[in-house]
């Protein structure tokens, strides 16, 4: 990976412990502020989750409600939220969802030949 290099004024203090702290675990302070930064991108990764989770939990009795407790895909839920996918032999069927995604069919992506 390519470097850059990131100048950074911090008080004597936090210069002497990024030093110390560098030193006991036997690397430069450059690689020390690039863990530093690292674990904080890690950390702030897992509090998005734990937010998520908390969120899924706090409104779990909403979404089970408007869903359902089944793990089933949105059209098996609500048949009518993709009525073109309900009825493969209806006008512009299933093979229209497939065209409209990309896949299957003679005009995939939507050009003919």
């Amino acid at each position: 990976m390519a470097k850059t290099q990131l100048n950074v004024r911090v008080d004597e203090t936090t210069a002497q412990a990024a030093r110390a702290r560098a030193g006991e675990r036997g690397i430069s302070v450059n690689r020390y502020i690039e863990e530093l930064v690292r674990e904080d991108q890690a950390e702030s990764g897992r509090t998005f989750v734990e937010a998520a989770a908390d969120f899924m939990k706090q409104y779990e009795s909403v979404f089970v409600e408007e869903f359902g407790t089944e793990r089933t895909g949105r059209a098996e839920r609500h048949p009518n939220a993709f009525p073109e996918m309900a009825d493969p032999d209806a006008p512009g069927g299933q093979d229209t969802a497939r065209r409209s995604r990309g896949t299957g069919g003679p005009t995939a992506g939507g050009t003919s030949a």
